[in-house]
């Protein structure tokens, strides 16, 4: 490969923003630890009403864990 553009004047970025952007959306905490509030929520609905019944809460910890960075 050579050091000119490539075609059209584009130069693709470098290899390690690549990893830099892997890294910004890795999770920071461990899954048990994030999201305390809903995961409250979530558990005593769970344990008071059943897990049918808690579909909101369910749903709201899982938004909560992925905006934490977690695939679930």
């Amino acid at each position: 490969m050579s050091n000119q553009p490539a075609k059209d004047g584009v130069i693709p970025p470098p290899i390690s923003d690549s990893k830099a952007a892997a890294a910004e959306t890795k999770p920071k905490k461990k899954i048990c630890c994030a999201c305390p509030d809903t995961k409250k929520l979530r558990d005593e609905c769970i344990v008071e009403h059943g897990e049918p019944v808690c579909a909101k809460w369910i749903e709201a910890h899982k938004m909560c864990l992925r905006a934490e960075g977690f695939n679930v």
